[in-house]
């Protein structure tokens, strides 16, 4: 199982896995940690990442970046309509009312929406993660904004389908800054409260969190954040200021050239950062526009004061988080400052004068929330031990359930007759399940809204749920229990609706069953009730909040099992209890969510995706196979001049340096773009004239250390047969001449083929090949193994106990082994210049030239 936490940014991207020794930040194929959160269409491929980035300045249309700010937005929310001005590439409204991405890709403008592009983005993140793990990366851990909201959260989990993952979890970035800062604390506190305060200023937002940590725990106090500050705020400040300025001096408007913007605010950029540690930078681009060079000047106090509506908002967000956390300055123990926009000097200052105190930089500001997303990601799997420690997470918005009412009092209510409450209250626990209890008819429907939309742009309402249609024993309204969950992914939706009904049946049941009464369904009184008691008709529902299940602790180490247990909660009781049972019927539920992608659309997206994966593949291939021509050209042509020189005639050689010319003139002219099977082609007749001179070269480097080798080889053997060792008395006299007569046919075969090979010029094709000398070897190690290893006989039990022979008998055994000793010297001598020969050629003697010659030496001839 893989465990890995990705941090998509607004500008770039970082993906942290899990191995035995902890937590790595991977690096990307240009050894970099961070990769450009970029995606350019070309007319051939995509660009995603490092490549994309590398394109912007040349295909700066077709170069889409900053996703994250348009990702599950509409079209027409002002944050959005700001955003749009400073990017290079066209984005128009889509006939659902969100944008849309034009890009010119294989010669046609195409649109795609921006689920799609982050898929493609996150679909290069796994990519990097599963080169460095070798394995395939599927389960993940995404993190998120904390002011994402629900739509926001689906379009997110949607690019991880295209992309081919399943997120476990999306984690809150701050969230997972504050994990990744407190697990490694082994000095936390078991008691009092340790409170620190996240902020984190990233490149296109501000987010704060106070985390309260305990020894193996760490709990969300409060959340907030400003959605539109950020570092690329103070670019823009330099930008707008240095764009004046060059309009006013050398009379060139950068706005009318999009690549003149994109250089001028990549300078900004760099200027900002050398701001941060110099108080005075310049800055030069070259050929601007209109072939002018620009210059220009700033100092950090000029840049302060130019940034003073953005230093401004600053507070803002520090001081909603102590008020919601119910914090003054002096409960704060510790403030960390992370993120790639908080380097400003005046920020930290601001951050200073308001909390009293340095902020720390314990942190590596770009990276605590890749590592927190893998911890997590390692906490949620089941492969990895992680040290005990349970985040308790809260949600940042309140969410409310609407319905219409029915009965009687609808006609006194009005014609509207809304009712609504709230289910999931600002700060509730990440994840919770809560039950609702209805009484009605009939099908009826509930929707699922955000209780207070000052903090957001879009629309309240998030979706709606059709519950029905059922049936009811008798024609009164029926009890409906409504379970609403809030999973892990802070994704709000009714998870099922169940009928409850009432029977008498014969025999008592053991436990009782609930009665009618119009209370909530809880185990205990619940701090963050929020709706009215019921009214006291009891007309058209009976509905209070339930308990919030997740406030077990099970429920908040993410383990939803404890929560789904609605029978449980039921407390009150009727006298007649064991004369009826409650008969559940689960009730089918229909949903429309608002903004969501249809699943038939989800499923489109995928294969098309695929398609382009697969186009950009065969272009990579194709690319492959282009230089690995042009390799072999330049190669081949310098070869043929140094050490291929004396293996090829003076006409080949002209020959084959005039078609490597020609190959080479066409791979910049007519084959500048073509096909993969075109290049595979012509490396294929490049190599037909070019192997026949690679195997002399090889063949003439290797025939000398082989043929050592297998006169070793043989002459292993022939010591070994011609050995007056006991070890090898038993093998039979003939057998060891079969061994003697090999080795001597083998030495003449070598001889003869040496001779003929000789007497070759080095250009000629060779006579005797590596590949026929180790065929030769491999026969004479299976002819002679055999013999020499044959194992010595038993002893018989009679032998044994036969008695030493009278007189000057020699007993059988030494006459054979003297016949055997006689025979052997007789064939030392006929053998001897044989012998020599071979010892003269071999020199110092090498290896065997087989693995199983090596053994066989070593067994044979290791007592002599």
């Amino acid at each position: 199982m893989s465990v890995v936490g990705f941090d998509f940014g607004n500008e770039s991207c970082i993906v942290a896995v899990a191995r035995q020794r902890g937590i790595d930040v991977v690096l990307n194929d240009e050894s970099k940690r961070e990769t450009p959160a970029v995606v350019c269409f070309g007319d051939k491929q995509r660009f995603i990442g490092t490549a994309g980035a590398a394109s912007t300045m040349t295909n700066p249309k077709n170069a889409i970046s900053q996703i994250k700010r348009l990702i599950g937005r509409q079209f027409s929310d002002p944050e959005l309509q700001r955003d749009l001005k400073s990017l290079p590439y066209a984005v128009t409204e889509g006939p659902d009312g969100f944008p849309l991405i034009h890009a010119r890709y294989l010669g046609e403008v195409r649109t795609f929406t921006p689920t799609q592009v982050l898929g493609m983005v996150l679909s290069d993140l796994k990519g990097i993660a599963e080169k460095n793990l070798n394995a395939a990366v599927v389960d993940c851990c995404i993190g998120i904004p904390v002011y994402f909201t629900d739509l926001q959260r689906r379009a997110v989990l949607d690019a991880a389908k295209i992309a081919g993952l399943h997120p476990l979890r999306l984690l809150h970035e701050t969230t997972a800054t504050a994990l990744a800062y407190g697990i490694y604390k082994t000095d936390l506190p078991e008691n009092d409260q340790l409170n620190v305060a996240f902020v984190d200023i990233g490149h296109a937002s501000m987010q704060v969190c106070i985390a309260g940590f305990k020894k193996g725990q760490l709990k969300v106090l409060a959340h907030s954040f400003d959605r539109s500050l950020g570092g690329r705020d103070f670019d823009e400040v330099l930008f707008n200021h240095f764009a004046a300025k060059f309009k006013e001096e050398y009379k060139i408007d950068v706005f009318q050239n999009a690549r003149a913007c994109l250089r001028l605010r990549a300078a900004c950029e760099k200027l900002k950062k050398v701001l941060s540690a110099n108080p005075k930078a310049p800055l030069n681009i070259e050929c601007l526009m209109d072939e002018k060079d620009v210059r220009g000047f700033v100092d950090r106090e000029d840049f302060e004061q130019l940034s003073v509506p953005i230093l401004e908002r600053v507070k803002a967000p520090l001081e909603r988080a102590l008020a919601e956390a119910n914090l003054t300055v002096e409960n704060i123990h510790m403030v960390e400052v992370v993120g790639s926009g908080s380097r400003v000097p005046a920020i930290n200052k601001i951050l200073t004068e308001f909390f009293k105190k340095e902020p720390r930089r314990t942190m590596n500001a770009s990276e605590c929330v890749a590592k927190g997303c893998a911890l997590q990601c390692a906490i949620l799997s089941p492969t990895f031990k992680v040290r005990e420690f349970q985040v308790n997470e809260s949600f940042p918005f309140s969410i409310s359930l609407s319905w219409k009412g029915s009965g009687p009092d609808a006609q006194e209510s009005g014609p509207d007759n809304h009712q609504s409450t709230v289910v999931f209250p600002k700060g509730n626990a990440i994840p919770s399940v809560k039950a609702l209890t209805f009484y009605r008819s009939g099908t009826f429907s509930v929707d699922v809204q955000y209780d207070d939309v000052s903090e957001l742009q879009g629309p309240a309402k998030i979706s709606t749920y059709t519950i029905g249609p059922f049936q009811t024993a008798n024609s009164e309204r029926a009890k409906v229990k409504v379970k609403v969950r809030l999973n892990l992914h802070g994704i709000v939706f009714i998870e099922s609706a169940t009928l409850l009904e009432e029977e008498i049946v014969e025999v008592p049941v053991s436990k009782e069953p609930a009665g009618e009464n119009a209370k909530m369904e809880t185990d205990e009184a619940p701090a963050d009730a929020a709706a009215p008691p019921p009214s006291s008709n009891d007309t058209d529902v009976n509905m209070q909040d339930a308990k919030a299940t997740a406030d077990a602790p099970g429920v908040e180490n993410g383990i939803p099992e404890t929560a789904d247990k609605p029978v449980q909660m039921e407390t009150d009781t009727k006298a007649e209890a064991p004369k009826k049972k409650v008969k559940k019927t689960n009730i089918p539920l229909s949903q429309q969510v608002y903004g969501a992608l249809a699943p038939a659309d989800l499923q489109k997206a995928i294969e098309k995706e695929f398609e382009m994966a697969l186009q950009d593949r065969v272009m990579e291939e194709t690319k492959d196979r282009k230089n690995a021509v042009e390799a072999y050209v330049y190669d081949m042509r310098n070869k043929l001049a140094d050490k291929y020189q004396d293996f090829v005639t003076a006409s080949e050689k002209e020959d084959f340096s005039a078609k490597l010319q020609e190959v080479e003139d066409w791979l910049y002219e007519d084959g500048e773009d073509e096909t993969k099977g075109v290049y595979i082609a012509k490396l294929e007749e490049l190599k037909k004239r070019g192997d026949p001179i690679e195997q002399r070269y090889k063949e003439f480097m290797e025939r000398g250390t082989i043929i050592d080798q297998f006169i070793y080889c043989i002459n292993s053997y022939r010591e070994a047969a011609m050995s007056n060792d006991p070890k090898f008395d038993h093998i039979d006299i003939s057998e060891k001449q079969n061994v003697l007569n090999q080795c001597v046919e083998a030495e003449a075969w070598l001889r003869e083929k040496k001779q003929q090979q000789d007497s070759l010029p080095k250009h000629a094709p060779p006579v005797l090949l590596s590949a026929d000398i180790r065929k030769k070897a491999e026969a004479v190690d299976r002819f002679c193994k055999p013999f020499m290893m044959k194992p010595r006989p038993a002893p018989t039990p009679e032998a044994t106990a036969t008695p030493p022979p009278q007189g000057g008998e020699q007993p059988p055994q030494q006459q054979t082994e003297g016949d055997a000793n006689t025979n052997a010297n007789a064939g030392a001598n006929e053998n001897s210049a044989n012998e020599n020969a071979g010892d003269a050629s071999a020199g110092q003697a090498p290896p065997p030239a087989t693995e199983p010659m090596e053994t066989d030496k070593s067994e044979n001839t290791g007592s002599a």
